[in-house]
């Protein structure tokens, strides 16, 4: 455990060899990058501070991609992908194992360089003072959540973290099937109630993209059901999801869905 100390706050990460960086759920930021990212959480900082990102709902937001490719390792793990989604809508992304959807994931929400054009469509309005990262929520695989840390303190960090509007904690974790358990340690919740403590952060901080990798996985039948849900009431609430899924994900036919196919494994 190495603990970043900026400006009085105190920021745990944890790394592993070769010294990769988890947080939020995202791997893949090495020590070169660790100075750069924090003074981009510096200069955020005033824009959190007056930012109620829960507003920018009411904003419309249509992403374009075009001609996005990505490589990795210098290997080319897709390319020429096309796509539009707008608020409201929901995007599922699948393919086989190796076929790109989690790097896809992780360069919409500007983690990873890519080719092509990729365009939010934000009208002039009051989201322009923000960049796209301000908007997005990324939740991958890795929860991000510290074992020794009740579920109630692991929620109030990422709320400092992400900044501008909250919502309460306990709502968040009683709407998450985790009802009672604040004060309990992360460190002993089963896998998927994991899970879902790594999801109840889209809860307790709005914004209006949500990128979910796997998002039903680990859950049973009724996790899979809370997880349409949640996915439901984003997209009712004027959001947009873009999930990349092996299982199916059922949604009421009256929100729209579409869904992008991500071919074979490149050799």
């Amino acid at each position: 455990m190495i603990d970043l100390k900026r400006q009085g706050q105190i920021y745990p990460f944890e790394f592993d060899l070769p010294y990769r960086l988890i947080i939020s759920g995202l791997p893949a930021l090495n020590l070169i990058n660790i100075c750069s990212f924090m003074q981009h959480l510096e200069n955020s900082s005033q824009i959190r501070k007056n930012t109620d990102t829960s507003a920018m709902h009411a904003h419309a937001i249509h992403i374009r991609a075009s001609n996005i490719g990505c490589a990795r390792d210098n290997k080319q793990i897709f390319s020429n992908l096309n796509f539009e989604i707008k608020s409201g809508v929901a995007l599922f992304v699948r393919g086989p194992n190796g076929a790109g959807k989690s790097t896809l994931l992780m360069a919409l929400a500007g983690l990873l360089p890519f080719e092509g054009t990729l365009d939010f469509g934000r009208s002039k309005q009051k989201t322009e003072e923000l960049p796209n990262a301000h908007l997005i929520h990324f939740v991958s695989l890795l929860n991000a959540m510290k074992p020794q840390m009740t579920l109630a303190e692991n929620l109030d960090f990422w709320c400092r973290m992400f900044g501008g509007a909250t919502r309460p904690i306990p709502a968040a974790l009683e709407k998450s099937g985790l009802g009672g358990l604040d004060n309990f340690q992360a460190g002993h919740l089963s896998t998927g109630q994991r899970h879902r403590l790594s999801l109840a952060r889209l809860l307790v901080n709005p914004r209006p993209v949500w990128l979910l990798d796997e998002p039903s996985s680990a859950l049973d039948d009724a996790g899979d059901a809370w997880v349409a849900r949640l996915i439901e009431g984003h997209l009712a609430n004027n959001g947009l999801v873009i999930a990349a899924t092996h299982r199916p994900i059922h949604l009421n036919d009256k929100f729209a869905q579409n869904t992008l196919s991500i071919g074979s494994v490149q050799k």
